[in-house]
């Protein structure tokens, strides 16, 4: 077969056959097909999009491109979550121990971070010595001795899925509804789980904006998911501000491990957490609804017993635990400065496309693939959508390695939030639940 002429089929809106896909991605794992041959094709998928059964192939095709991991061998129901990914998303550090320590074993392979938003392996490795490569012994090791485990993507598992990830991050394709499908549902296909929440964002910093549309993705994820014979639920919610009050690598480490202590905490993240976790117990048969698993959580996160697991966890990956029970003694940023509110009133808005792109130039993300990541960046919100500012007051707290970082990221942020005279009026965080039999109210199927 010619690349050239599949992706010029493309292109021009057809629909490729399983034959053609097939092709492409054996190709671009051999090496066959060339980068710039496969981002030519990403970004005419971005504009014509794929037909349901285009994204269905694509996805195991990705799953058949290397290996995939056994967990049978470890007893009970194995479930994970997943995020479409946010500014300040950090609920895995919470979750995985919250749902382990009720006997349900949850497999992570996560991501790094892409576009604006941050990943959960570059936050677990700001914990100083903390392993997220793996190999496939050892992790299986690590979630039947802790009771979870999070690594990143080896090199047999979804290869095809793992060069395009990156690929896609530096050319602009990462907002397909196709492509995300793909790659979020072969990987967590090839893992070998039981089950699978999925926290999909919509809002200003999702890569899917708009609510119409994130829909879409969510029931495409679930329809694949269930294709593949695991039980699969999405929560739509909001990510039109920062979840939670930090946002950069290390900060949000650090707010995992003070709700981890106790339960308290910024109540939007506490809340989300809360309620992703209910629903991994009702795919682990540990609850009848997610309601009930909600309640079970919130004693159980108070109690303080998620935090020793996840100490332990942080132990079995080769973290550092000092800094994990004396956070205060993690390494200061070199600069810092406030985010001031330009005038009285109220936060009715942030862009918060533009808050994650803040943090990614303050150091707290990547630009090119090959840039490192610096821990420390990031920032702390003291305030929320609908708080009450005066002129001068502090929304946030900046920090940074790069000084050449601070004036941009002064004039961005100033351009990221609304102050308007009046109050307005907050979306709700969930705002619907989508599984194979449909959409529903979150307020109506939560009760």
């Amino acid at each position: 077969m010619n690349p050239v002429e599949i992706i010029v089929k493309k292109r021009d809106g057809k629909k490729l056959t399983k034959e053609e896909i097939s092709f492409l991605i054996k190709s671009y794992v051999d090496g066959s097909l060339a980068d710039y041959q496969m981002s030519a094709f990403a970004m005419a998928v971005y504009f014509n999009g794929l037909t349901d059964e285009e994204t269905s192939i694509l996805t195991f095709e990705m799953i058949n491109s290397g290996e995939t991991i056994d967990l049978s061998q470890i007893s009970g129901l194995k479930i994970d979550k997943h995020s479409t990914g946010g500014v300040g998303d950090k609920t895995s550090m919470i979750l995985a121990p919250l749902v382990a320590s009720f006997g349900i074993p949850v497999p992570m392979m996560s991501g790094r971070g892409l576009g604006h938003t941050g990943g959960t392996l570059d936050k677990l490795e700001s914990i100083p010595g903390f392993r997220v490569d793996l190999e496939v012994n050892e992790f299986k090791k690590i979630l039947s001795e802790v009771g979870f485990a999070m690594m990143g993507q080896t090199k047999d598992i979804c290869p095809a899925d793992k060069k395009l990830y990156s690929l896609r991050d530096v050319t602009g394709t990462v907002a397909s509804i196709p492509l995300i499908c793909a790659s979020i549902m072969g990987k967590k296909i090839a893992e070998g789980i039981d089950g699978l929440v999925l926290d999909v964002k919509t809002g200003s910093g999702a890569f899917i904006p708009e609510k119409s549309e994130t829909i879409k993705l969510a029931q495409g994820l679930v329809r694949i998911g269930e294709l593949a014979g695991k039980k699969t639920i999405a929560l739509l919610t909001d990510m039109s501000q920062p979840l939670g009050n930090y946002v950069g690598n290390w900060l949000e480490i650090k707010e995992c491990i003070e709700i981890l202590q106790d339960g308290k905490g910024a109540k939007d993240l506490v809340d989300l957490t809360l309620a992703l976790s209910g629903a991994m117990l009702l795919l682990g048969k540990k609850t009848d609804s997610i309601s009930e698993g909600i309640e079970l959580c919130r004693k159980k996160l108070e109690s303080g017993e998620p935090f020793e697991l996840f100490k332990k966890s942080v132990v079995a990956q080769g973290g550092d635990l000092s800094v994990i029970e004396k956070p205060d003694s993690y390494p200061k940023s070199k600069f810092e400065f406030d985010f001031v509110a330009e005038k009285d009133g109220f936060i009715s808005e942030f862009n918060n496309y533009e808050i994650g792109m803040t943090a990614v130039n303050l150091g707290a993300g990547r630009m090119k693939v090959t840039d490192k990541i610096e821990p420390k960046a990031g920032m702390i919100f003291q305030k929320r959508v609908g708080s009450k500012v005066k002129k001068g007051e502090g929304i946030a707290k900046v920090f940074t390695e790069l000084e050449n970082s601070i004036e941009p990221a002064k004039l961005r942020l100033a351009n990221s939030v609304v102050i308007s005279e009046k109050q307005s009026q907050k979306s709700d965080l969930i705002q619907n639940l989508i599984d194979s039999e449909g959409i529903h109210e979150w307020n109506d199927f939560c009760k």
